[in-house]
């Protein structure tokens, strides 16, 4: 996740001490920075306190954040008194801003209510949101109705609000690219482009033969080595004949030429059995390496499925993969999650490139190299999936947490053993809706933020499994 720059407006209501203001926006604009973010408020010098309370003063914040509409991607409402419910929402209007939207208040201290050091921000962010409702500007609320921004809780709402400010913030322009044709056999990979389109979202196409016809020119020998050495790095490369190999190479290359060409996001291939028929490969790890430069990449020409990995990346600033729900397991609330693989590879505790087991009963083991099979991680992860309901003309998804277990199924290819509270129901929910077999996973805990990114500011209907 790149740095990302709040826009923070501090309230103010002239008959409260002057020094909780100038103090409260000195420690939260102290905060913001030190957890890493830029952030553009008013200075003293423009406004009484660098503070908003007046028309006039919404007048100077709105042009201050219209000047830098081009950096700020979310703002920061925070209150050190109970503060001017009209200027605030005037300024966020007047701005041309469309951003998310933070409300924050400080604590009062119950020892210290004489007229010198109330505050009064309990019951002023009250009529904040109210304003804010009146004028038609969706916010976020903190996880507290009031926070010390020294607290864990704030520095923990930062962060989620962070999430939330990225997924809209990456939503803007998005370009996934479609390289092939589904799988004939696979209707559950369908979309609609035009919804996406309806949400910033563009699909860029490329025929397969076109990427298979500039493999067979490529004879770069040295960058060839190269990428070689390189994947020896990250997996163990045991059974993988070099042919292989330089023929991953190439494909690579041309995959990720096509990408920087077309300035793609994110990514979903036609994985078989072309590719196997016709390079002997599977495109796995290439696919595994592209993900894990933060460039998501889904099997089956799972558009949909990429682009839920790329919302995931964009909460969280780590890499996502697509998988199965694939198998029940020992308990009710658990079941395996699996593919060939092309996992990131730092999502594994080890990782081997083999070939591909299902794939290579059919198109035969010697034509299957690529497929990367290990564990995943242990550890929490989030699980999101977009889909696109044509009959209904809109994009639904569903999102929740749960645990990936240390314990290694016994099974080949890329899989883990997921524990989700209450998972009965949940996939009830996703067969009575229509959802597809396959789910994008991060090692995150970005449910919260998936979910007010897209339902609040994108306006689309997320399911959170909350078990």
């Amino acid at each position: 996740m790149g740095k990302l720059c709040f826009g923070l407006i501090v309230g103010n209501r002239d008959f409260f001490p002057d020094s909780l203001v100038a103090s409260g926006r000195e420690r939260i604009m102290n905060k913001l920075e030190e957890m890493g973010f830029e952030v553009i408020c008013l200075s003293p010098a423009d406004t009484k306190l660098g503070a908003v309370e007046t028309f006039a003063d919404a007048r100077k914040c709105a042009k201050l954040f219209a000047e830098n509409a081009d950096k700020i991607d979310g703002i920061i409402v925070t209150l050190p008194n109970f503060g001017d419910e009209k200027s605030i929402a005037h300024a966020i209007r007047m701005s041309g801003l469309n951003v998310p939207v933070l409300v924050h208040a400080f604590n009062d201290d119950p020892e210290k209510l004489d007229l010198a050091h109330r505050r009064d921000s309990f019951c002023g962010k009250i009529s904040v949101c109210n304003n804010l409702k009146q004028f038609g500007i969706p916010f976020s609320l903190t996880s507290k109705h009031t926070e010390d921004v020294d607290s864990a809780f704030f520095e923990q709402d930062i962060k989620w609000f962070a999430g939330v400010c990225n997924i809209v913030k990456s939503l803007r322009r998005v370009r996934i690219g479609a390289v092939g044709a589904r799988p004939n056999a696979f209707n559950t990979v369908r979309f609609s482009e035009k919804l996406l389109e309806s949400i910033g979202v563009s699909v860029e196409t490329v025929d397969l033969s076109e990427i298979l016809f500039k493999v067979q020119q490529i004879s770069h020998e040295k960058a060839i080595d190269r990428w070689i050495e390189d994947v020896k790095k990250r997996y163990a490369v045991r059974v993988v004949p070099r042919e292989a190999l330089v023929t991953m190479a190439k494909f690579s290359m041309v995959i990720e030429e096509w990408i920087e060409e077309n300035q793609i996001d994110a990514v979903a291939i036609q994985c078989w059995t072309i590719l196997e028929k016709q390079l002997h490969i599977t495109p796995c790890t290439v696919m595994s390496l592209l993900s894990e430069k933060l460039k998501p990449s889904a099997c089956e020409v799972d558009v949909m499925g990429a682009l839920s990995m790329y919302i995931l990346q964009a909460a969280s600033g780590k890499p996502s993969a697509i998988v199965d729900w694939n198998n029940n397991y020992t308990s009710d609330d658990e079941a395996i999650l699996f593919h060939c693989g092309n996992f990131p590879v730092s999502m594994y505790e080890t990782a081997e490139i083999r070939f591909a087991d299902v794939i290579g009963t059919t198109v035969g083991s010697q034509n299957a190299y690529g497929a990367c099979a290990g564990k995943i991680k242990s550890g929490p992860f989030t699980f999101f999936r977009l889909s696109s309901n044509d009959l209904e003309g809109k994009l639904i998804g569903y999102v929740g947490e749960g645990e990936i277990l240390p314990e290694d199924p016994k099974t080949f290819g890329s899989r883990g053993i997921a524990r989700v509270e209450n998972l009965q129901q949940l996939m009830s929910y996703i067969c009575s809706n229509g959802f597809e077999h396959h789910v994008a996973i991060n090692l995150s805990q970005t449910a919260k933020a998936v979910k007010e990114a897209l339902e609040k500011y994108k306006g689309l209907g997320i399911h959170w499994h909350r078990g």
